[in-house]
């Protein structure tokens, strides 16, 4: 079984009806060119706009439908805009319990992430691309190897693929974007 896991492509904020840019339009495409031909059964993506829009030059290219999960949105890390949100996102990758007020636990988002994987992992499909963002990816990347964390959250790019091969419980991970 293979899970192709993509982060969206560049947009042009963080709210969930945030736009692709012109940029993020292109790169869609050039998705759409790496993903024609690994024969995808199943196309799962975040409710976001950026990531349904980012995986819909490959749906349409391969006459998929593309299905909405609520489990791949991003992961909210606080209630509020905080000016160092990015040291406290840096805790959460050591600290998988830690949650601020009105945000979610990594241990929470990667659990909801990994449900979706359990699904597809069931479902007797060989081929499926999951869509989703970079702090969720993350989240379930480390799930599999915890040596991911915030430098390597820090590193992925817009739009950025990892390949799952699964033959057993623990797949062999591969980033698979050099785009």
């Amino acid at each position: 079984m293979n899970i192709y896991v993509v982060r969206h492509c560049k947009a042009e904020g963080q709210s969930p009806s945030a736009n692709l840019t012109e940029e993020g339009y292109l790169q869609a495409e050039l998705v759409a060119e790496f993903l024609h031909g690994k024969n995808i059964e199943n196309i799962i993506s975040s409710p976001f706009l950026r990531a349904i829009q980012s995986i819909s030059p490959l749906a349409e290219k391969i006459q998929e439908n593309i299905n909405v999960d609520d489990r791949l949105s991003e992961r909210i890390l606080c209630g509020e805009s905080s000016p160092n949100w990015l040291e406290m996102l840096r805790h959460t990758f050591t600290d998988l319990e830690l949650c601020y007020e009105g945000g979610e636990s990594s241990i929470t988002a990667m659990n909801r992430a990994l449900a979706v994987i359990t699904e597809v992992k069931k479902s007797g499909l060989s081929n499926v691309v999951i869509v989703t963002h970079g702090n969720l990816m993350s989240l379930l990347l480390k799930y599999y190897d915890n040596k991911f964390g915030f430098e390597e959250w820090a590193s992925l790019s817009n739009p950025d693929v990892y390949h799952l091969h699964f033959e057993g419980e623990l797949p062999i991970i591969q980033r698979v974007w050099n785009g």
